[in-house]
């Protein structure tokens, strides 16, 4: 059974799914669709053309689909997305898309925007991301499924961060992240491979050890950078996970690749 408190504001057109709960002092605007199950808590604004999904839910004072922070954008009806199960905690801001951008935020499936994040316009977060406190996003970021991103991380606009990639806490990302990566520091750099990360996504020590090798041939061995590329090519061609960090490289770049620092002291605790 729905359930909307007195004091919530639901705008006419707004499309409301079976069993969703809107707490008290929640705005609802027209074009908002939110589907069964989920709930917003208390406090919550969600605007423009937005969608929430399944069994969402939505913490106080959060806000999704305002406008976003562009001086070029001037009303155009872009649309933001929050995809099934996923949890906003308190205060995070997540902005609709922009009409010279993808004209979509989307934050996907299972995912958990801790407090404080902000989602700027025209991100794309893949399923099961994991974003800790007060984490900042420039316009066009991109974060591939099940990275995890530690607390107060700024990430520049147009930054990929691949698939299973962890950012450390208080790291400045200027540049691409590849996936499996870990990058730490002021200004990150690649220190080594997320061993936790492909361990949690059910990785074997055989396929944890390749994928090792492979970094440390690719990012910290003498020589051509497209040489080794090529090599690691040949070599592990049949290979799942390392053919995904190669199309990473070979995919288009707007900030680059992400530099190595000092290789880290755990990474060879597979």
């Amino acid at each position: 059974m729905t359930q909307i408190h007195p004091s919530a504001v639901v705008a006419p057109g707004a499309r409301i799914g079976a069993g969703v709960e809107i707490g008290p002092f929640c705005t609802v605007g027209p074009d908002v669709e939110i589907a069964d199950g989920a709930r917003l808590i208390s406090h919550v604004v969600v605007d423009g053309h937005t969608s929430i999904g399944a069994g969402a839910q939505l913490f106080p004072f959060c806000t999704v689909g305002m406008a976003p922070q562009d001086l070029k954008y001037k009303g155009e009806p872009t649309r933001t997305e929050v995809g099934a199960r996923t949890l906003i905690r308190e205060h995070v801001t997540i902005h609709r898309g922009t009409a010279s951008g993808r004209g979509l935020t989307r934050v996907g499936d299972d995912c958990m925007l801790m407090a404080v994040t902000h989602v700027a316009h025209d991100c794309n977060l893949g399923n099961g991301v994991i974003v800790a406190n007060n984490v900042v996003m420039g316009g066009h970021v991109s974060i591939g499924d099940n990275a995890v991103i530690g607390g107060s991380a700024a990430i520049h606009q147009f930054v990929r961060i691949g698939r299973a990639a962890m950012i450390g806490g208080v790291s400045g990302v200027e540049a691409d992240v590849v996936p499996f990566g870990v990058v730490i520091g002021n200004r990150a750099r690649l220190a080594g491979v997320n061993i936790i990360g492909l361990r949690r996504r059910g990785y074997d020590r055989a396929a944890i050890h390749t994928v090792r090798a492979a970094y440390r041939e690719l990012f910290w061995s003498a020589g051509v950078f497209a040489e080794r590329v090529a090599a690691v090519r040949l070599r592990l061609a049949d290979n799942a996970l390392i053919t995904e960090v190669l199309a990473f490289l070979d995919a288009p770049s707007k900030r680059g690749l992400i530099r190595t620092g000092r290789l880290a002291d755990d990474d060879s605790d597979a």
